[in-house]
């Protein structure tokens, strides 16, 4: 998975990369309403790892449709060095939730 995130970083820059992730926060919530107003409901998110904080904050800014919240986020994650587990982990959540549905 790291090697496809690459190849992407690689042939379209981070906001390449930003766009297959939010493409990824698109297939785990299929799809939202225009105005979902969806809140971040996390029992435990600040004490969660970085990653998984990542995550739940990524997804809730997609379902919100708050673009700008994103790419801070993902701005955020670049510049601390932990885009690639951020990434990994979000496509582990997409690919669970997707197995989910499917069972």
């Amino acid at each position: 998975m790291v090697g496809a995130f690459d190849a992407v970083v690689d042939r379209a820059g981070l906001s390449g990369a930003y766009g297959v992730a939010w493409c990824l926060a698109a297939t785990m919530l299929g799809d939202t309403p225009a105005a979902s107003g969806a809140a971040l409901d996390f029992p435990g998110i600040d004490q969660a790892e970085y990653d998984t904080r990542w995550v739940a904050r990524f997804v809730s800014a997609y379902a919100n449709r708050d673009e700008p919240t994103g790419e801070a986020l993902f701005g955020a994650a670049a510049a601390d060095g932990l885009l690639p587990d951020c990434l990994l982990t979000l496509a582990g959540s997409t690919i669970a939730t997707l197995r989910s549905r499917a069972g």
